[in-house]
């Protein structure tokens, strides 16, 4: 018995409980201790777990990063062939003569 549980099963003596229903009693909320610590166990994350989270977003962070990068250059190409085009035809257009 840790040294809480002998506490409360003193404390259930001590206020008129049998023996029996006192160590019933124990047990009871040590199995329902027992029953919080695994639900806890595996629903909160550790840190460890937010570290992985974290290493992941990371990567991601990096991935995205590229990409953007990727799209701003191919937008840049793009404009500027539009530019270029659009003179192009501005001067075509100016050249004719009416």
């Amino acid at each position: 018995m840790s040294e809480l549980t002998f506490t409360f099963f003193e404390a259930l003596q001590a206020a008129g409980v049998p023996d029996d229903k006192a160590k019933a009693t124990v047990e009871s909320l040590n199995q329902a201790i027992d029953t919080r610590y695994a639900i806890h166990a595996r629903e909160l994350a550790t840190r460890g777990d937010i570290e992985k989270v974290r290493a992941d977003m990371e990567k991601i962070r990096a991935e995205l990063s590229t990409e953007i990068i990727k799209i701003e250059a191919n937008l840049i190409k793009w404009l500027v062939g539009v530019g270029i085009a659009a003179v192009i035809t501005l001067y075509g257009l100016l050249k004719i003569p009416v």
